[in-house]
């Protein structure tokens, strides 16, 4: 099959998270998400919680937004009395981004891949959406919490997704022109939208193996 990264964009409660790890599991592929706060850390020497922070959240400030991180940065023994902006640890998560793509097929979940990634002729970007009821339904029990919660939580994370990716990439989320391809996992439920991703990747590399 030679070498095939994939970018999973997700709205909350879409199952998206779900299907992309099943999808790693069927297609031997190395799986990345919350993986990339820790690898990250690893990377700059600073601690995860700085990261956790800044991960896929609302863009403060439309110029710099700086944030004070004292005691909570370490680095080893040496403690770090420092401030890092939005778009510094964006970088350094965007690197570690393109080195795991140099280095392995792989699939990653949200965090910008697919913009990051938008210059890789392996990468295909998928957008997972669904309808409201199954979202809330799906976020309701997954986090056990009221119906009225759940749909205030998936307006929250959608808004604070779309912010983050539209900021650094000029780009709109969620929407068909920014992803090769967008389904709705409700129509045909999480089984059958995985089974019908699989296909279009089969179509992608029986396509680019003609050209």
């Amino acid at each position: 099959m030679g070498q095939l990264i994939i970018t999973i964009g997700r709205q909350l409660g879409s199952g998206g998270r779900h299907i992309g790890r099943q999808l790693a599991e069927q297609l031997c592929l190395s799986f990345y998400d919350k993986e990339l706060i820790n690898i990250s850390s690893k990377e700059s020497g600073l601690c995860e919680d700085v990261f956790e922070q800044a991960d896929e959240k609302k863009k403060r400030a439309l110029f710099g937004n700086w944030f004070g991180l004292r005691s909570s940065l370490m680095s080893g023994d040496f403690q770090v009395n420092s401030c890092m902006s939005d778009e510094s640890l964006f970088q350094i998560q965007s690197d570690v981004i393109r080195k795991l793509a140099e280095q392995q097929s792989c699939i990653f979940v949200g965090r910008c891949a697919d913009y990051i990634l938008r210059e890789n002729p392996r990468c295909i970007n998928v957008f997972i959406s669904a309808e409201i009821e199954d979202r809330i339904r799906r976020v309701s029990k997954m986090m056990n919490v009221s119906d009225d919660k759940a749909k205030e939580l998936i307006r929250q994370t959608d808004k604070k997704r779309a912010d983050y990716y539209n900021y650094f990439t000029n780009k709109e989320w969620g929407v068909a022109k920014s992803y090769h391809l967008c389904i709705n996992s409700s129509l045909l439920g999480e089984d059958e939208t995985l089974k019908f991703i699989l296909k279009y990747i089969q179509a992608y590399n029986e396509c680019d193996s003609k050209t």
